[in-house]
């Protein structure tokens, strides 16, 4: 009964975003780079938005995960020549998430 309480994809780009953040801080470390910060905020943002709207029950459930979908897509696309790609990989089922929340919401489901 739990896993229907939770949107799978959902979980799976807010569990993807923050796995994402560790090779970030990893990457940064490991050549002695400064954070940038902003980034990070985007990324965290992304993910946090994501992992709200993963909980079926939650208010304004629709619009978390469309502004987590655009946080990451855009994010997604400014890192795209470092990590980039896993960034925009998670803003789809981001989006995912978000569509079937929106016709979830029009069936009265």
């Amino acid at each position: 009964m739990g896993a229907r309480r939770l949107d799978a994809w959902a979980v799976a780009a807010a569990v993807l975003t923050v796995g994402m953040v560790g090779v970030y801080l990893g990457l940064i470390a490991g050549q002695e780079g400064e954070v940038a910060v902003w980034y990070l905020a985007v990324l965290l943002v992304g993910a946090a938005a994501a992992g709200y709207g993963a909980v079926r029950s939650s208010s304004h459930r629709r619009a978390a995960l469309v502004g987590g979908a655009v946080l990451l897509a855009a994010a997604g696309v400014l890192g795209i020549l470092t990590i980039g790609l896993p960034i925009l990989a998670a803003g789809v089922p981001c989006a995912v998430a978000a569509v079937r929340a929106a016709s979830a919401a029009g069936s009265g489901a």
